[in-house]
């Protein structure tokens, strides 16, 4: 382990030039930029919402906080998974000449997303403001399921980074999958609102719902977070995080030649 972490220090200027590098090359050529990162979200937002309100929001002044609450981790996960998963691919020159721990390219990628969602997340803080929504102290453990989505953002994209390598159809098979994850995310509409009865396990199955559910807890309802899933969250995350990371250290050798 301090052999891991040592040999993390050494390239971490690496990493952070890296980190750089994809944000740049996300909005190359793009005139709007950064800012698009608030604008999307938003547009999103209005649209769902125009599309929902009357059928799944009706009389609830918040349901645009919560459609957007939602659709920002959902994207953040869908973006950083599918860019984590081409990593290893796009940065195949560099690999081929220079050492350079493998690790460091997925990494990167998820840590660059992130940065950019959480910049996204100042459209929340408006968009709450102007609807009045109040926070209150749980606000701050809001914290909690943030990390959790950036450690099971990293461990996926380990996994898929790794699998990449081998079969280049993943790419296809991950976005029906993504598509799978939307679904049962609870962007748009509100589980309690469904008459599933005993089939609420097809959501919990689903970590990214664990995590929506704690966020939305903490910043729209102002409630302490589930505990229940957190379990399931916290579970799901670092145990992705570290078959993520044993598929990785085993197989990144045989990367050269695939590539």
């Amino acid at each position: 382990m301090n052999k891991i972490f040592n040999n993390f220090k050494k390239y971490r200027f690496l990493l952070a030039e890296l980190v750089k590098k994809d944000i740049k090359l996300k909005y190359r050529r793009s005139y709007l930029g950064i800012l698009w990162t608030l604008l999307e979200p938003l547009l999103t937002m209005i649209v769902l919402t125009i599309v929902f309100s009357n059928l799944l929001g009706k009389g609830d002044e918040s349901f645009p906080v919560y459609i957007l609450t939602g659709r920002l981790l959902y994207s953040f996960f869908s973006n950083s998974t599918k860019a984590a998963m081409k990593a290893i691919r796009n940065n195949s020159a560099m690999i081929k000449k220079v050492y350079v721990p493998k690790y460091i390219y997925p990494l990167a990628t998820v840590l660059s997303n992130y940065l950019i969602f959480l910049i996204s997340l100042i459209m929340l803080i408006v968009v709450a403001i102007v609807l009045h929504v109040q926070p209150t102290w749980h606000i701050f453990s809001a914290i909690i399921p943030l990390f959790l989505l950036l450690i099971l953002a990293l461990g996926c994209g380990m996994i898929l980074s790794t699998m990449a390598v081998f079969f280049r159809d993943l790419e296809y098979l991950w976005g029906v999958v993504l598509m799978l994850i939307m679904y049962t995310s609870a962007i748009f509409y509100k589980v309690s609102a469904l008459k599933i009865g005993n089939k609420v396990w097809i959501f919990q199955c689903n970590p990214l719902y664990s995590i929506i559910v704690n966020f939305r807890d903490a910043v729209l309802y102002g409630k302490s977070l589930n505990l229940n899933a957190l379990l399931i969250s916290t579970a799901f995350s670092f145990g992705t995080l570290l078959i993520g990371m044993l598929l990785f250290y085993k197989n990144q050798d045989k990367f050269i030649l695939n590539i």
